[in-house]
């Protein structure tokens, strides 16, 4: 019988699962930009929970509250309790970036590409 090591710590696939199981149900309902978005997000805390895994607890709780914020979308119900956005989660996860000293896994917004602007400026010469 061959036993396989895990190399991950007993919390750390748990939550990696959370993310993978979001971004699974977030794909059926999202496409462009906010798709995008969702899936930059889950590889960003998929990297931080995996590069936490031997980090102090205090670390690893930032991580397990960034991915926790990210996978408990809040549904609308009235006025009561506002759906929980995905640029509200891009906050979370990238302080929690920023705090962990890891700025190469900031969540940037994409930015819509730029309408082309001619090249010369054109001027409207009135001869009166």
């Amino acid at each position: 019988m061959t036993v396989e090591r895990r190399s991950f710590e007993p919390g750390t696939d748990v939550l990696i699962r959370k993310v993978d199981s979001h971004l699974a149900a977030v794909r059926a309902g999202l496409s462009g930009p906010e798709l995008e978005l969702a899936e930059r997000l889950a590889a960003a805390l998929r990297e931080l929970v995996v590069s936490t895994a031997q980090a102090s607890a205090a670390d690893r709780g930032q991580v397990r509250a960034a991915v926790h914020y990210f996978v408990l979308r809040r549904e609308s119900r009235g006025r009561l309790l506002p759906v929980r956005s995905l640029a509200a989660a891009q906050r979370v996860v990238n302080k929690v970036v920023i705090q962990l000293g890891r700025p190469d896994l900031l969540v940037e917004p994409r930015r819509e590409r730029p309408t082309r602007e001619p090249a010369t400026p054109t001027i409207d010469i009135t001869v009166g």
